[in-house]
């Protein structure tokens, strides 16, 4: 079947209930290790029932806020989905009682039981009703931002349909594009401070009632992560900090001296090149040719995949009203199924997201035969295989860019090393007002504005006062909807310069490794993933310096000025 042929039907609550209590009786009562393993396998399938349908419905949702059904199912998953999480909970609160631990870590591993119990820290049934607030206010904010209707060059656009106005040529035309974007955030200024505002609230008297001091240490332990801390988060933010802010001050310079200007302004950072940046040739359906040619240049396994998600149309590309902002890739498991969501706007950027959520697919592809809680890594392992493939792709580019691909080596490099400071800004700031709860919503922006100015230096914001006053975050959905994960990204990022550099040196050596990074899933923790596959811990002290000396030898080789 094809994405659009996948039946939907609600969950039916009272027989998910029944079947989990069900199941802690049957693992309770049971005598033979073989039977109990059958009982917990039962349970994963029951899991995977549940979360098919959820899937499904936060899919079809994001592709059309507007969709009264959808809407509707989007609810009932939002208010009934900690209720479920209670079940399984029990469920898996029996198994981790189980006196047939030993037996059963040969079965599934001891990384299971260690996942199982870093859940029940996060879960009790006093937080539903927190819960449940907390859903629905992400789910407002997405609305929020989905809802965006801004009057511009005579058209009426959404938000990711004005990204290529902000690299237009005309300076004028840049700056006036920041100014209407601005305007949009300004006017929806008290709703997005309530909605945050009240995230932060809910969440920290989850963390309270959870035992936990604030909610920072949740934060952590709901994505999983078990072989780091906030210590070594900070040691490694001090390292970009050091490290990577002044490097791209300096690549901040030549591109002001590209562009001819006397002092670079934020709304012409966008602009790599006096001649306009690096633009991908043709319409969507000639980008995915490309990337199906591509791919079966590259690797018999991932044309496999790539066929695969065309055949199923498990692809949704083109920015639409009503559709929700940004990008992403998910697993339907029922099916087997990766799902890519991008918003497609004629920008380089249309290439990055289409390689990037590829690598996300390819490795739930890869790994969706394994039981549950392996299927997928934690969320900094999961970033490696989509920026990679960013990477990996790089030969082939010049399908997709012709004239530009040397335009756009460059930009892309560049953009990845810029991009680690304002990642680490971003959870710089998160650790700041989940630790100072007292702040208040102005509060939080000078916090947000004084540490921009620690890691990106070199952002003007020229005549927009808006932003000026710390105010950049309200279009990030990660700050609203997935506390802490966005240094995700910039950990994946590090590792991933390994990988282009590995690539140029032994395409085939690199590839091997990739793939077998993808074929774990989450069956590893992230340092262990790295360890086993003799990859580069991002939080060892000067390792983020070692891995930039060939990408800064690399972009000093080029002339940029004759791009």
């Amino acid at each position: 079947m094809t994405f659009s042929q996948l039946p939907y039907q609600r969950p039916d609550l009272k027989d998910i209930l029944n079947q989990t209590e069900s199941i802690q009786s049957q693992l309770i009562h049971s005598k033979d290790i073989s039977k109990t393993i059958d009982i917990i396998r039962a349970f994963f399938k029951l899991q995977d029932q549940y979360d098919t349908m959820a899937q499904l419905v936060y899919i079809r949702y994001s592709l059309n806020t507007a969709d009264p059904f959808y809407e509707s199912e989007r609810n009932f998953f939002d208010e009934e989905g900690p209720n479920v999480t209670e079940a399984f909970q029990k469920v898996i609160q029996v198994i981790i009682d189980l006196k047939d631990r030993n037996d059963l870590e040969k079965a599934f591993g001891s990384l299971f039981f260690k996942k199982y119990e870093q859940q029940l820290k996060t879960f009790d049934p006093s937080i539903k009703e927190h819960l449940v607030s907390e859903n629905k206010l992400v789910t407002e904010y997405s609305k929020l931002i989905a809802s965006a209707r801004i009057e511009f060059d005579g058209n009426v656009l959404n938000l990711s349909k004005m990204a290529p106005y902000m690299q237009s040529l005309d300076r004028n035309v840049r700056h006036d594009a920041q100014r209407a974007v601005s305007t949009f955030f300004e006017s929806n200024e008290d709703a997005l401070d309530d909605i945050y505002d009240k995230l932060i609230n809910i969440r920290h008297k989850i963390a309270l009632k959870l035992g936990y001091e604030n909610f920072v240490q949740l934060g952590y332990d709901r994505l999983g992560r078990l072989d780091y801390d906030q210590q070594d988060v900070e040691v490694y933010r001090k390292q970009i900090e050091d490290d990577v802010v002044p490097y791209v001050k300096t690549l901040i310079q030549r591109q002001e001296k590209r562009l001819g200007l006397n002092a670079i302004k934020s709304y012409d950072l966008g602009i790599k090149f006096l001649n306009g940046s690096a633009k991908p040739k043709g319409n969507k359906e000639a980008l995915l040719e490309a990337a199906s040619k591509m791919y079966q240049a590259m690797d018999d396994t991932i044309y496999t995949f790539f066929k695969f998600m065309l055949d199923h149309e498990l692809l949704d590309l083109d920015s639409k009203e009503n559709k929700e902002s940004g990008g992403y890739a998910t697993l339907i498991p029922n099916y087997g199924y990766p799902f890519i969501f991008a918003n497609f706007n004629g920008t380089a950027h249309d290439v990055d997201v289409l390689t990037h959520e590829a690598g996300h697919a390819l490795q739930m592809y890869l790994s969706k035969d394994l039981i549950p809680e392996y299927r997928h890594p934690t969320l900094e392992a999961a970033e490696i295989h989509s920026m990679s493939m960013e990477f990996l792709a790089w030969p082939w580019m010049e399908m997709f860019f012709k004239e530009d691909t040397q335009k756009y080596y460059y930009q892309h490099l560049e953009g990845s090393i810029s991009f680690l400071p304002y990642g680490a800004l971003i959870d710089h700031f998160q650790h700041e007002v989940y630790r100072h709860t007292e702040l208040s919503k102005e509060d939080r922006k000078t916090v947000f504005r004084t540490l921009e100015k620690r890691y990106l230096p070199y952002k003007d914001y020229d005549d927009d006062a808006f932003l000026n006053k710390g105010t950049f975050w309200y279009r990030q959905i990660h700050v609203f909807s997935d506390p802490f994960y966005y240094i995700d990204y910039t950990l994946a990022q590090v590792v991933a310069f390994y990988f282009w550099n590995a690539f140029r040196v032994n395409k085939e050596a690199a590839l091997k490794t990739y793939l077998s990074v993808c074929q774990v899933g989450g069956s590893m923790t992230f340092s262990s993933i790295l360890e086993s596959h003799q990859l580069p811990l991002p939080f060892k002290q000067g390792m983020i310096k070692q891995l930039l000396e060939p990408l800064k030898d690399y972009l000093d080789q080029v002339d940029d000025m004759k791009l």
